[in-house]
């Protein structure tokens, strides 16, 4: 009798188990951000050298950390009506906050070796549901 191969399936991250999980937040982002996020996850992981992507990964974070800072705080801030020149100083500080970061995180991502990089693709999916 002929055994055949399972089909290949979409990698799906580990869920801890049930002892081990704790609890979490996310935020939703746009379905064309998600895809860039698993194109560029797909390349890193896949590449002989991650390192040679370590441009784009970086550009990746800094865009979801974005999005996440969007949600979290700029939407949130919206839904509480609060005027707009409030809303226009949250905004201004959360960019001047995002250009600092950015410089740190570059200097960061790009000193990190191939199984460093691995291991941040790791935590990136780990996020994703």
């Amino acid at each position: 009798m002929k055994t055949t191969a399972p089909a290949a399936t979409t990698r799906k991250p580990r869920k801890p188990a049930a002892s081990a999980a704790k609890p979490f937040l996310r935020f939703h982002h746009s379905a064309a951000l998600r895809a860039k996020t698993l194109k560029v996850l797909e390349a890193v992981e896949g590449a002989g050298k991650p390192t040679e992507h370590s441009g784009r990964l970086t550009d990746l974070i800094l865009e979801l950390t974005e999005a996440g800072m969007d949600q979290f705080f700029l939407q949130s801030l919206k839904a509480t009506q609060a005027n707009f020149v409030v809303q226009q100083s949250a905004a201004l500080g959360l960019s001047g906050v995002q250009k600092v970061m950015g410089t740190v995180t570059r200097n960061i991502i790009g000193r990190m070796d191939d199984k460093q990089l691995l291991s941040v693709c790791r935590s990136i999916r780990q996020f994703m549901v």
